[in-house]
């Protein structure tokens, strides 16, 4: 990747950034029907299985019917879902045709290369959210007892699985691989992590083995934000999410600066 980036006058430093990132977000709303639409309707249909169905009939958090409960579970699983498959597919596409190492030969800084992809994947994973939110409020309100922090920590989750999906991009060697990560490891977590059920209902072992899946302190901070409650605090839910993403951070800076398997 080419360095020489501070040779070039101010605003041309972050051309290359900017076009970057515009090309991102292009690429993602020029078949807004499949990185859109299609994860909005899926959304859809939890919330009418748990919402309509389900929602006013069982609870498991007192003072909150289930829709209450699993609404915020569904709105972070589809940040996480479309910024992680943002930066995955978007990165890995360009590894396979090869136009990645035009990229590598651009005065682009590594951190520019990481925001411009990561920021696009935010934009889409939390527009998706914000669309589940939206629809969900014909089946359940809720409180947003700290809206501020509810921001936060879905934003932090956007920007951290965007950066899983440059690393995965990076080290999968195929199509197959790359979905196998979506498959059997994001969406087990999610389901496993709290989503639609609080890790205090379960036996004590099993409730122990719940906090080694990371994605519980994200769902459960972002309920705790919501809500009010949770099963954990919401500084300890977000110093976990906020290490997670710095550790990933480091970990995508260190691939991408090396052009680790991005030259070939």
């Amino acid at each position: 990747m080419a360095h020489d980036v501070d040779r070039l006058p101010p605003f041309n430093r972050w051309l290359p950034f900017l076009t970057l990132f515009n090309k991102e977000i292009l690429r993602f709303l020029r078949v807004a029907s499949q990185t859109l639409i299609t994860p909005i309707i899926t959304a859809s249909l939890y919330l009418f299985v748990f919402g309509a169905t389900l929602g006013d009939r069982i609870s498991v958090l007192e003072g909150f019917s289930y829709a209450q409960f699993v609404i915020p579970g569904l709105i972070l699983m589809g940040v996480i879902n479309n910024s992680f498959a943002n930066t995955a597919s978007s990165l890995f596409m360009s590894r396979y045709l090869g136009n990645v190492v035009d990229l590598l030969v651009t005065p682009i800084t590594p951190p520019q290369f990481i925001m411009a992809y990561t920021l696009a994947a935010m934009l889409r994973g939390l527009a998706v959210g914000c669309a589940v939110w939206a629809i969900s409020t014909v089946f359940a309100g809720l409180p947003w007892v700290h809206p501020g922090a509810a921001i936060v920590m879905a934003t932090l989750a956007s920007f951290l699985f965007a950066q899983f999906g440059l690393i995965v991009a990076i080290i999968a060697n195929d199509f197959d691989a790359l979905s196998m990560y979506t498959n059997f490891l994001i969406l087990p977590l999610i389901y496993l992590g709290g989503v639609f059920y609080p890790i205090s209902i379960l036996p004590p072992l099993w409730a122990k083995l719940s906090h080694l899946n990371p994605l519980f302190y994200l769902i459960d901070g972002f309920r705790h934000a919501i809500l009010g409650v949770g099963d954990l605090s919401f500084v300890v839910a977000f110093g976990v999410v906020a290490a997670m993403a710095t550790a990933l951070f480091s970990i995508a800076a260190l691939l991408i600066g090396k052009g680790y398997r991005l030259r070939s």
